[in-house]
């Protein structure tokens, strides 16, 4: 082959390698750089010294427990079913971490058995699914991604570990970095969509928010990448499904985003509830050691997921929770959540040589590390004074610019959008008109948040001095439709209507798998109802997942996608719809037409028989045009901007230049050519257009988003190289290179980008 090959934890990412500092990086959509070789180097250990004294103190018995988390149930007490077990464990020095417990008062009480009652004083670390929030709950991460800005996913975490901390909390499992093409999957809404180079530039940036400079800090948790790997591709988008995946997909979509929360010094990954080509994820030691642990020198903590080391045998993988003990231990898992395989059979194990006490020693010493790192050694309880209890000013005011910034404006036609702030009349109709199903899926200890204000509310506080009249029309489900004829003479004594439609967060994240992923039920009877009316109208989109608009969407003036936004998701919604706030949010991923056209995606391949309309012999439907609904990136402005050709200084480069690091720069002019200050994200795609494995027609390598003044104009500037340019080949020890050849590159507004350029690569 000729080409440079290297061999990278960077390459994996899929384009980040440039020039320039690491925040100034994550605000222009690039992850952090690496080391000269591209492989994460080895972190100083200040306390080894004191995690090998404890390893030699401490029994096997001990050592096993460490490898134990246990759930906490809020429905029992700290005396009853697995809460006794833990506190039990706890207090014999056999247990090394708790999930789902959180508040100060709570951990403290546990944390004082395991330091002051247990032989060694290990103290446990506190886990617990702050996702998008504790208290304050920041729109769902699809959400975040829709703002092409790696601050929004930074500032998320900043909050939300400063949040969780106080209350005893010690460990975010977040963030959820699985690329999926996949909208029928529920946890399509706990990621960031279709593209592993957004993905990986906001998987970097809510590592950092979560981490900090330093894990001790009162106000810091441990973030957790997952899933690894490749659970967004599960087949027909069921939940836990089979993943069969070649090694160069693997590299080059699932793993890239991982590669970088390693690069940002992550402290723990967790395994995937799927198997990858034939190998459950637990259980794939490839996965686990030879790629995460070997390659990529990932020294933290491998967590299982939720009991699935025990559902090794389930799979057919393991004989029995002996073997599932084995196999997980064995492929790299540290810490075994809420199933008990390691402990019960751990001894039996080590005894028959099934397991080495090598190993044993290295998964304690990993999360031994761990526990010095958060500081637990020293300042094992929370400050019980300073707990947060609720959302303060300054984090509401985050999650209400968060959630703005992260709406995307579908359509608007004939500037339907803004609504006047001088209304005098307005009627707030459809299901989530006045409904505070506005969080999404794991919004925090859910019952215990605070109720979010509805955007029938919020609107009445935007405009003062307008009547606003709130009718639902239809229930959520969609099945009760008496009120549409109320919704539709509310309508038409307004001077303008909001229709609020969509999903509840019932139906989005973990376990939601939908087959149809329309409007549910008959909400769309109310839109079309509507506009049988004449009467005037917008749309409003809350959802956790992308949706097939179908018929209604030509008779709706204007569309709004504002996801599951959150706490102040009703005030958000509000700022865009009265202008504010001008939208400049991106679609994150592809809006189907209909659910049988799915997959669709970006950046698929070009088959040897591409769509022709002309050539019925081509890659096609009969009954669905071709190409999604709303592309990805795609997003509109109350303004216009024109975006310039790339433009190449160099358009020659050498491989063995870019071998040594060398870089190109494209630089696009944009203007903003309205009458009003907005939002604009510059997207830079690439295509190889022939290569030794068949790439992509397009994928994203850079993307900046930024602010212009009307008749503005500003240049952006973006650095390729060798990591942007190449891929990863099928070889399983990782084989990077980049060919020699064309690379065409395009700039605009969307992954429909026209200016182009190319660079050639002799």
């Amino acid at each position: 082959m000729d080409g440079v090959r290297r061999r990278t934890v960077l390459g994996a990412i899929g384009g980040t390698v440039a020039a320039g500092g690491a925040v100034g990086r994550l605000r222009r959509g690039e992850p952090p750089p690496g080391p000269p070789d591209g492989v994460r180097e080895d972190r100083p250990r200040p306390y080894e010294p004191r995690v090998q004294a404890l390893l030699g103190r401490m029994t096997v018995e001990e050592k096993l427990g460490q490898l134990q988390q246990l759930a906490w149930s809020a429905d029992t007490g700290p005396g009853s079913g697995q809460n006794a077990a833990a506190v039990r464990a706890a207090r014999r020095g056999r247990l090394g971490s708790v999930l789902n417990l959180y508040g100060a008062r709570k951990t403290n009480a546990l944390q004082r058995i395991a330091v002051e009652e247990s032989r060694l004083g290990i103290p446990l670390v506190f886990g617990l699914d702050v996702i998008h929030g504790l208290w304050t709950t920041f729109p769902i991460p699809l959400a975040q991604a829709a703002s092409f800005d790696p601050a929004v996913a930074g500032r998320d975490a900043e909050v939300s570990a400063k949040e969780a901390r106080s209350n005893g909390v010690h460990w975010a499992f977040s963030p959820m970095m699985d690329v999926t093409r996949e909208p029928r999957w529920g946890r399509i809404a706990e990621g960031n969509g279709e593209d592993p180079f957004l993905t990986a530039a906001l998987a970097a940036a809510k590592v950092r928010g979560y981490q900090g400079d330093d894990l001790a800090d009162d106000d810091r948790v441990a973030a957790c990448a997952k899933h690894l790997a490749a659970y967004g591709g599960a087949e027909g988008g069921r939940d836990y499904n089979t993943v069969d995946v070649s090694e160069a997909r693997l590299r080059n979509l699932y793993l890239g985003p991982f590669a970088a929360a390693v690069e940002a010094e992550v402290a723990t990954v967790m395994a995937a509830f799927n198997t990858v080509s034939g190998i459950p994820a637990h259980a794939n030691r490839h996965l686990l050691t030879e790629i995460l642990k070997e390659q990529w020198r990932f020294d933290g903590v491998v967590v299982s997921d939720y009991i699935a080391v025990r559902e090794l045998t389930v799979h057919g993988f393991a004989a029995d929770g002996a073997d599932a003990a084995r196999l997980a231990f064995n492929a790299g898992v540290d810490m075994e959540m809420a199933s008990t395989c390691f402990v019960q059979y751990g001894k039996r194990l080590l005894r028959n040589g099934r397991i080495t006490m090598a190993r044993l020693d290295d998964a304690v010493a990993r999360i031994l590390r761990l526990k010095f790192r958060l500081g637990l050694f020293r300042h094992p309880y929370a400050d019980e004074a300073a707990t947060i209890t609720e959302p303060t000013k300054a984090a509401r005011s985050a999650a209400r610019e968060t959630a703005a910034r992260s709406m995307v404006l579908l359509r608007n036609e004939q500037s339907a959008l803004p609504l006047s702030t001088s209304s005098r009349s307005l009627a707030v109709v459809g299901p989530f008109a006045d409904s505070a199903d506005l969080k999404g899926s794991w919004a925090g200890p859910w019952a215990d948040t605070p109720r979010p204000v509805t955007v029938a509310d919020a609107i009445r506080a935007a405009v003062p001095k307008a009547k606003v009249t709130s009718v639902r029309g239809v229930d959520a489900g969609g099945r009760d439709t008496d009120d549409i004829p109320k919704a539709v003479s509310a309508a038409r004594a307004a001077e303008a209507t909001v229709v609020v439609v969509g999903e509840g967060a019932e139906l989005s994240g973990e376990a939601r798998v939908r087959g149809d992923i329309g409007l549910p039920g008959r909400q769309e009877r109310l839109i079309e109802a509507l506009a049988d009316s004449d009467a005037p109208f917008v749309v409003v989109l809350l959802n956790g997942r992308p949706l097939t608009i179908g018929g209604w969407l030509e008779s709706a003036p204007a569309v709004l996608e504002a996801w599951h936004p959150g706490l102040e998701g009703g005030h958000a919604i509000a700022d865009v719809l009265f202008g504010k706030v001008n939208p400049g949010g991106k679609l994150p991923v592809s809006f189907p037409r209909s659910a049988g056209q799915i997959p669709v995606y970006y950046n698929h391949e070009n088959t040897g028989r591409p769509y022709d309309p002309h050539n019925p012999y081509t890659s096609r439907y009969l009954d669905v045009p071709d190409g999604p609904q709303f592309a990805f990136g795609h997003g509109l402005s109350y303004t216009t901007f024109d975006i310039g050709e790339p433009s190449l200084p160099v358009r020659r480069i050498t491989a063995e230049a870019l071998r040594r690091g060398d870089t190109v720069e494209v630089a696009v002019t944009v203007r903003n050519t309205g009458r009003r200050s907005g939002d604009e994200v510059v997207q830079l795609y690439l295509r190889d257009p022939v290569a030794s494995i068949v790439q992509p027609v397009r994928r994203l390598c850079g993307f900046r988003r930024i602010t212009l003044g009307a008749g503005r104009s500003t240049t952006v500037r973006f650095r390729l190289g060798a990591a942007e340019l190449g891929f990863w080949t099928h070889d399983r020890d990782g084989e990077f290179v980049v060919e020699k050849g064309e690379i065409r590159l395009y700039a605009g507004n969307s992954s429909l980008a026209r200016g182009t350029r190319t660079l050639t690569i002799t």
